[in-house]
């Protein structure tokens, strides 16, 4: 991608995203990070999301309507709070925001901006090319989740249904009509590419990322979390993030059954679609060894993810591409070794095998991921050698001003292309 002749601070940047710090989304705390890093290279900035109501109700904060937060001016809007777990609830949810949201942006007068639309709500990009159909609007689209594929996936409907494809056209409208898009992965541009006949060249492979600053390396006897909850003498495979439908877990789960009798520990933190699916396992078989805990506060997650030997990053099988999971960056960060579960042929491979930061193990292969557990209990100095490169890996290429600088990059060429520069 060539560099237009546009200097970041001539860049006004609005971000549209159902969620946003302090809400516990990870989308919603990259987004803030982006959105901060832009407005101290001279961007105006603008956010347009909803009051937090992501995950369990004990974790929401009242925010007021307008502020200012680093930089950066954010509106958030009143919107339903039925469970995301229930397909009806998220549905009213995502309306409430997009009508609204739908609205604004119409009205809203036309300043030279660049609009990021989000795949949070999955739909929202919509919004961006309806715009586009009365007036000039550029806009870049990011895609995090993709659906209908999630959706047919993990069962909600059918493949090939008539809200299949709808949802398939409404993609292709958003697509087409979007300057550029980013994505997470090589399998994400092929996605796009392949199924909405996107020329290669608009698509963007952009990394998420974790805070160098905030997320560092500490010896797990140091975490309070670990001597809380009794992690510092067992070995320790911790799972922090979303427990959704798309990621697997009955690989681990039964690798945990296998070392019931040694001195392992299995600790997963957050909420999801899987959460109750995964209790049931842990009362069912017993496992005396693993815990089930709710999502931490922001401020506690550079303890609680220091609280381990080696973290986990899986993703379920045909996923890839449709969704990417973002948490391999955090435990990068902290400087963890990674234990990931995936297909064959994943990019996983190559960002955590092929650095020599981890494992991989198959999906399924229980047997096999107990045997690495086991090898690297045996191994600490090995292990902690592995930490050591996954932070040097994570300073070279996964740090937000790496990151940030790209999307810069995105907006630049969209403003340049668009506003005439």
């Amino acid at each position: 991608m060539s560099e237009p002749s546009v200097k970041t601070s001539d860049l006004r940047v609005v971000i549209l995203n159902q969620y946003y710090v302090p809400d516990v989304a990870s989308t919603g705390h990259l987004l803030s990070e982006l959105a901060e890093y832009l407005a101290e290279h001279g961007a105006e900035v603008s956010v347009l999301a909803t009051q937090p109501s992501y995950g369990p109700p004990e974790t929401w904060q009242e925010c007021p309507r307008y502020a200012e937060e680093n930089g950066v001016k954010v509106l958030r809007m009143w919107t339903t709070r039925y469970s995301k777990d229930s397909v009806i609830g998220r549905t009213i949810n995502s309306m409430t925001f997009l009508i609204q949201l739908t609205l604004r942006i119409l009205f809203r007068r036309n300043r030279g901006e660049v609009f990021l639309y989000t795949t949070n709500p999955p739909y929202l990009g919509v919004i961006g090319a309806f715009i586009r159909l009365f007036r000039r609007h550029p806009y870049v689209v990011l895609l995090h989740d993709s659906y209908p594929q999630l959706a047919t996936l993990v069962g909600k409907f059918k493949e090939g249904c008539l809200l299949d494809r709808l949802w398939h056209r409404c993609n292709r409208f958003m697509y087409k009509r979007a300057d550029q898009s980013i994505v997470l992965c090589k399998k994400a541009v092929e996605l796009v590419r392949d199924t909405y006949d996107i020329p290669e060249e608009r698509i963007h492979i952009i990394h998420n990322w974790a805070d160098p600053g905030e997320m560092k390396p500490k010896p797990k006897a140091e975490s309070k979390f670990a001597q809380q909850h009794g992690l510092v003498e067992p070995f320790t495979v911790l799972y922090s993030g979303n427990l959704g439908l798309y990621y697997e877990f009955e690989t681990i789960i039964s690798a945990a059954e296998l070392l019931k009798d040694e001195n392992f520990r299995l600790v997963f933190i957050g909420a999801g679609g899987s959460r109750d699916w995964i209790a049931e396992q842990i009362e069912k078989r017993n496992l005396t060894n693993t815990m089930l805990l709710p999502y931490q506060p922001f401020e506690m997650l550079p303890e609680s993810l220091t609280a381990c030997d080696a973290s986990l990053v899986t993703i379920q099988k045909g996923v890839e591409g449709i969704s990417y999971p973002s948490k391999l960056y955090a435990s990068l960060s902290v400087g963890q070794p990674i234990l990931a579960i995936s297909e064959p042929g994943s990019e996983l491979i190559e960002q955590v095998v092929d650095t020599n930061v981890g494992y991989w193990n198959a999906l399924g292969d229980a047997e096999g991921l107990a045997n690495t557990i086991r090898k690297m209990m045996k191994d600490p100095e090995g292990c902690r050698e592995m930490g050591k490169r996954a932070r040097e890996l994570f300073e070279r290429e996964y740090t937000r001003d790496a990151s940030a600088e790209k999307y810069a990059a995105v907006f630049k060429l969209t403003y340049a292309e668009q506003i005439g520069r």
